[in-house]
């Protein structure tokens, strides 16, 4: 039996602490709208990102060589430029969690993308989840308030998710032209050209001055170390010891810790008719995503998650009053422990 299909709770806690970094990036990422422009944020963002990826290639003594160039830039602009600074730019003016549900919409968009441009079939329930999905957008986006302010952030984040759904078709089609191509450096290559293409949009659109408050370095270390590095290797590994279908449940993990955690620490409170189109997004993300049949063993995986992530939100106190920084360290605390506990945990087991 592979490593995937055995029962591997690192890589289940792994997975949690994967999920859970990726989710509280939103928290930074709306906290730095207050300090820096949205350009600013993502060209500076993309440059440290680049620059610890490529020091990760070199400490586990992968090659420099660069990845195919034409797929790469597609992806950069696609998934980087687009994704990351449509979704900067729509936190400016809307809610962090309502960006990432709409942002992470991105499945949808594949699934439609792949039967436009791949041949891909959609299965029954995919038009069903499609069709959820898109009441549940109309209930967010709410029209019929005419809030040129709020439709412009929702607007630009549903872009967002379409972008980085046009950019899972580009690398589809790279991973069958070059089925080789190393992950991490894909990653790393597509991060340095989004980082001088963001640059020079950073110079060229107006923006506020930056104000280079702590927030905004907690932000910046935040994204390039843990965010881009820790979380690119955290996932790799997970792919590598856990099934693609659970592996895949970040996708739907992330924009609903990325509401709760905007709920519990920036006060975002969505109204009833926005809280119901959410759910209704939710509910579809897990249709779209669904197997036709699903293994004893997906389910013990299943289940691994959810303990250990109800395990982190128990080490996590409260705390809606304390300051940003105090926040972030008790995250990143909380983090920690459910590693470590469940590294000890193995290593008993093993003895």
């Amino acid at each position: 039996m592979s490593a995937a299909g055995k029962s591997n709770p690192l890589a289940i806690s792994g997975l949690v602490v994967l999920t859970l970094i990726w989710s509280y990036s939103w928290i930074f990422m709306k906290q730095v709208t207050s300090y820096i422009g949205a350009f600013d944020f993502t060209a500076l963002r993309c440059i440290f990102g680049a620059l610890v990826l490529f020091i990760v290639l070199l400490l586990r003594g992968r090659g420099m060589r660069p990845t195919p160039f034409k797929y790469t830039l597609a992806i950069a602009l696609l998934q980087t430029c687009g994704m990351v600074g449509l979704a900067q730019w729509a936190l400016v003016s809307g809610g962090a969690g309502k960006v990432a549900i709409l942002s992470y919409t991105m499945p949808f968009w594949v699934v439609i993308f792949a039967a436009l441009f791949l041949g891909e079939r959609l299965r029954r329930g995919q038009y069903f989840a499609i069709l959820i999905a898109a009441f549940g957008l109309f209930l967010v986006l709410q029209p019929w308030q005419l809030d040129f302010s709020s439709m412009k952030s929702a607007l630009l984040a549903i872009l967002s998710g379409v972008s980085w759904g046009a950019s899972a078709i580009v690398a589809k089609r790279l991973y069958a032209r070059h089925p080789r191509v190393d992950l991490l450096s894909l990653t790393s290559w597509q991060m340095l050209y989004a980082a001088l293409v963001m640059s020079a949009v950073a110079l060229l659109v107006p923006q506020r001055e930056i104000d280079w408050q702590p927030t905004v370095f907690w932000a910046l270390a935040y994204s390039a170390i843990l965010a881009t590095a820790l979380a690119w290797s955290l996932w790799l590994f997970v792919l590598k010891n856990l099934p693609a279908s659970i592996a895949s449940l970040s996708t739907l993990a992330v924009p609903v810790c990325g509401v709760l955690f905007s709920w519990w620490l920036l006060g975002e409170n969505p109204g009833a008719v926005e809280g119901s189109g959410i759910v209704l997004i939710v509910l579809a993300l897990a249709l779209v995503s669904r197997k036709k049949k699903r293994s004893c063993q997906c389910k013990k995986h299943l289940n691994f998650f959810f303990m250990w992530g109800d395990r982190l939100f128990n080490k996590i106190p409260i705390v809606p009053h304390h300051p940003p920084a105090k926040q972030h360290v008790f995250f990143l605390r909380a983090c920690a422990n459910v590693m470590y506990h469940q590294r000890r945990t193995v290593a008993g087991k093993a003895m």
